[in-house]
């Protein structure tokens, strides 16, 4: 029996999705897995592409674009592993990384999902963790990633050392998380009222209201160039993450969710129909 599915969303992103899959075949993971790709609707022949050149590979059409969340849901209903690995197709996973991801979710047994070190294409590491998110919590976490994005040396060894060490944490990013199916179906899945953005950091919320855990695991990591998918569509791409910000501060944060809402309206950067 199969114990882990991988599951990728694509949306006309061929290029970084070939990326990943030889990344993933090259040097497959020793627990028994199958690899399944939601289409989202590409228009760059993803689909034909994929049951050409990658016949093992399982391929779900979507029928539209419906979001990060939605998709996969789509996916982890039509499948029936015991553990379930969301990645990014921009995610070039190394070899034995996945392998320590399920080692770190077998000795945790209290624990739902855990996700690894993100670096970019230069070993530069991502800051894909933080604390549940909030007005403080959020503007802490744009200081760090935007200092660490200039460079700034404090902020950049700040980063640095907090990649480097192992714990419980609030949330882990969407573009590699390792969950237990038992944990994922209790949690409802994701909230499919996020398109795209922040639907992880509220899933890890629902896991840990149930009394579960998520943990950040340093010692294992994987490269994501992060942004590709994203600039093919800058304006959709941040109309979509004010809209799930909204959607986000509504259901955890309600009495702040006016008060950003204003905030953007005064900035012009509310979304129409927000």
């Amino acid at each position: 029996m199969t114990r882990l599915t991988v599951v990728i969303v694509s949306y006309n992103c061929r290029p970084d999705l070939e990326r990943c899959l030889v990344a993933l075949t090259s040097a497959p993971a020793r627990t028994s897995h199958e690899v399944v790709v939601v289409d989202n609707a590409s228009s760059d022949g993803t689909v034909a592409w994929l049951r050409e050149r990658w016949p093992l590979v399982r391929v779900i059409e979507a029928g539209g674009n419906l979001g990060f969340g939605r998709a996969n849901n789509l996916a982890i209903r039509q499948t029936t592993s015991e553990l379930v690995l969301l990645l990014n197709p921009d995610t070039v996973p190394g070899p034995d990384q996945i392998e320590r991801l399920v080692a770190a979710l077998d000795a945790r047994p209290g624990t739902a999902a855990v996700g690894p070190r993100l670096v970019d294409g230069g070993g530069r590491a991502e800051l894909s963790f933080g604390s549940m998110i909030g007005p403080l919590a959020e503007a802490r976490q744009k200081l760090l990633v935007r200092g660490h994005a200039r460079r700034l040396p404090v902020i950049a060894g700040l980063v640095e050392g907090m990649t480097r060490r192992s714990r419980t944490v609030d949330w882990v990013s969407g573009a590699c998380l390792l969950a237990r199916r038992a944990d994922l179906e209790a949690a409802g899945l994701f909230d499919e009222r996020f398109f795209m953005y922040v639907e992880d950091v509220d899933l890890c919320a629902s896991f840990r209201a149930r009394g579960r855990t998520v943990w950040f695991i340093a010692d294992a990591e994987i490269v994501h160039l992060r942004g590709r998918s994203a600039s093919t569509a800058p304006g959709a791409t941040h109309a979509a993450y004010r809209r799930s910000q909204l959607a986000f501060y509504r259901k955890h944060h309600p009495r702040w969710a006016p008060i950003l809402a204003l905030y953007l309206r005064a900035r012009g950067l509310l979304p129409y129909n927000s």
